[in-house]
Order: structure tokens, then sequence, then C-alpha cells
């Protein structure tokens, strides 16, 4: 998913928003015709086009129900849905991710899609995906398209170290991927860059593979932060690859993924873990001749398993057109339109028939590889948790910047996420 970032801009936008597309304050009829606002996050080109594309082809064929396309943007959506819902000028249809779903569905601003979704879709999409958007037993949204995190490596590094190359099938262990980043720094060259200007989803995400939770509901349904062994393993091995081996590029710690590729296109890298999705950006910028490979993340003591926060299409509650909101999400959805949302985004689609779609698993670009991945991928470990955006901004991004940068340690990066976590949480649970 793309980072959260809640900036000053973030209110300028959402007045811009509520101005230009998502305002309105009638019931969305003229004339006895329906008009849905489709609060869109896509960015990319390809990905745009293709959106306005099955837009387009959804208003062709259903003439009183028109879907008007309103573009948002990633970096402001949770504070421009929070204006919105609060001044009831929310979009029908929301575009957003599943980690920013809970406080909107406990809040009361999202509608429970279960009574509306239809079987087919249901059936469509696996329960690992559901789970992601389901807060209090109630659905909130629809899981479409996801991105596990893996490595992208210089192929002629690689290769030229003679060290052995991963398969979903054989991934590197952490032991061993932090015993390979030694070898492949060299002269000038670092095995690996962390790109953790934000920490947080990453660390807990890929920490699911050696076993972590963090986060730990009671029989009394409040959840609590818990750091054990399993949830050691991720930030350990970026600390001492950064603080004791000197494998891991320290300047990269501020920097956000696409910062590190002209450093990778460089040779100063030789692998960056990336979310599957900067594929793209890398065939649009890489050099020419630049050969490059998606390799599978490290595995640990329960396998591939990572965490994952799918993109997700949900319906306001203040939609006075619920039933037709989800007719279109259905559309949007069907499993060849979701075949084009995913490669719009350079993204894995949720539905299995989608996923299995022969165009996806094929050698170039790492497709097969990220498809491989698909069964391993989880309900990222906060994504239920109310209050986890405070904890994450004011607590543990800060924890695990200093503690990657070497300035606390493993003690006092534990005694921040824990005790001064459980401080935060214990407010949204009275």
């Amino acid at each position: 998913m793309r980072a959260l970032v809640r900036t000053a801009a973030a209110a300028a936008t959402a007045l811009a928003l509520l101005l230009t597309g998502c305002g309105g304050g009638d019931d969305g009829e003229s004339d006895g015709k329906i008009t849905l606002r489709f609060q869109s996050l896509a960015w990319q080109k390809e990905s745009v086009d293709i959106n306005k594309r099955l837009v387009k082809e959804w208003n062709a064929a259903h003439p009183d129900v028109r879907v008007e396309y309103v573009q948002g943007s990633w970096d402001s959506v949770h504070d421009q849905l929070l204006t919105s819902f609060e001044g009831g000028e929310a979009p029908d249809i929301i575009h957003d991710a599943s980690d920013d779903l809970a406080d909107f569905a406990y809040g009361g601003y999202l509608a429970d899609l279960r009574p509306l979704l239809p079987d087919a879709l249901t059936e469509g999409i696996p329960r690992n995906s559901w789970e992601t958007a389901t807060f209090d037993g109630g659905i909130y949204g629809v899981p479409f398209l996801q991105e596990p995190r893996v490595l992208i490596a210089n192929t002629k590094i690689l290769e030229a170290s003679g060290v052995r190359i991963p398969t979903p099938g054989k991934p590197w262990s952490w032991a061993e991927f932090r015993q390979v980043t030694r070898e492949l720094t060299g002269e000038g060259r670092y095995g690996v860059a962390w790109p953790l200007k934000e920490p947080v989803s990453v660390t807990l995400n890929l920490g699911l593979s050696a076993g972590g939770e963090l986060f730990h509901r009671g029989a009394d349904g409040k959840v609590t932060v818990a750091m054990g062994e399993g949830d050691q393993v991720v930030p350990g091995t970026i600390h001492d690859q950064v603080n004791t081996d000197h494998s891991a590029a320290r300047t990269a710690l501020g920097m956000g993924g696409g910062d590190t590729l002209p450093g990778f296109f460089g040779g100063k890298y030789a692998m960056v873990p990336l979310g599957f999705s900067y594929r793209q950006q890398i065939v649009e910028q890489a050099p020419k001749g630049f050969e490059w490979t998606v390799l599978p993340a490290p595995a640990g003591r329960d396998g591939l398993a990572q965490g994952v926060s799918p993109q997700t299409l949900s319906v306001a509650e203040d939609s006075p057109h619920k039933k037709e909101a989800v007719e279109f999400i259905d559309f949007l959805l069907r499993p060849a339109n979701m075949v084009r949302l995913a490669k719009g985004d350079w993204m894995l689609p949720t539905g299995t028939e989608a996923l299995a779609d022969p165009s996806l698993h094929t050698a170039d670009r790492g497709w097969a590889t990220g498809a491989a991945l698909a069964a391993s991928l989880r309900s990222a470990p906060a994504q239920s948790v109310r209050g986890y955006p405070e904890w994450k901004d004011k607590v543990a991004t800060p924890a695990l910047q200093e503690y990657y940068s070497g300035a606390i340690d493993a003690a006092e990066l534990k005694k921040r996420l824990v005790t001064d976590g459980n401080r935060v949480l214990a407010r949204y649970q009275r």
C-alpha cells in the first residue's frame, strides 16, 4: 500500500476535493437518474486510464445509474475522508487501503456490506483477504489489489557473487539473508538498502514470517502490545545489517522506496526491498541494459507469510444509493476487470479467478514470483487495532527510526513500543 502521509497540506487537499468533486449535499438523483461519486486513488497514468475506462464502460451500459469519477490522493486520503464524513459530503464509493478503515468503520462512517455483497464476489475472494476489511464482524470494504514486499536485485551483481539464488520454493532464511548481504557488500557497494522513511508497516508485515504478532487481542476484545522473540527477528536483522555488518546503507533509512532507485541503478546497492508495484518505476527509469530480478522476501518459522493491507472499495454509510454503489463495485471487480486493474497498478488481484490469469504468471518482470507469494499473504497485524494510526505516528515510527540508526538499543525499543504503545491503545478501548 502507498504510505498515508498526514500533513498540513491534507486540510487544503480535503477542502479542494470537497469543493470540486466530493461535495453536492443532495441525494445524487436528477430526473429520476442516480449519480454515484467514485473517489479513486489511482495515481499512475496506466492505472488512472483503466479506472476511467471502466467508469465509462459502466456508464454506457447503465444510463440510469451514472458514476462520476473523482480523483483523490494517497497523500491526504485519511484526513480528506474524515473531513468529508464529518461534513456529510463523502463520496458514495471510496477507494482506500484496509489499514485505514478501522477508525472509519468503528466510527459509523462506512456501510456494512454484508447484506449487499453478491455471492459470486464474496466467494471469489479468499477469506484471508476478507479478514483485512472485517471489523467487529462487519465487512466495510472489498479488498481487490494487494502487493507483497519483494527483493529487487541487480542480476549481474547477484550472479557474479556466487550466492544461492532464492526462489519462492526455497527462499533465504533471515539469517541467510543477513549473510548474503555481507557477501554482496564491497568497495563502494552495500548488499542492501532499506528505504525506511515509513518503517512501521514494513517491520510488522515482514515480521509475520518469523512468527511476530506484536498486537494481541484478549478474551475481552481489548488489544495490547507485547513483543516476543518472533517480533525481534526482522528489526534485529535490519539493525545489525546497518550498525554491525555495515552491509545496509545508513543513508537509505530516511528514504522512500523510489529514492533508492538511482543508487540501485548505479550499482551502489545490490538489492532493495520494495513493494511489488515498484517494478513499474524500475521499468520506466532503469538505464538501458540494466538487468534486474525479483526475489521473494526472506522466510522465517512461518515460511513466506507476510502482512498486507489490500486496496479496498467501500461505501459511505450516508450514501442513499448503497445498493447501486455495490453493483458498481461488483462490475469493477469482475475477474477480467480485476486483472485489468491489477496490471494497471502492477499489483496482484485478490480474486482467485483473476489471480489465475496466465498473464500474471509469466517470468517477465517478476510476475510469477509475485503470484507465487499470494497464498502466503495475511492480514496486516495492526489491521483492526483502534488507535493504530496514533501508535504508529507518535510511538512506533520514531522508536524504530532511532533503533535502526543505532541511537537506541533493543531494550529501549521494546519499552517504547510496548509500554508507551499500550498507553496509546488504552485510550481507544475504554
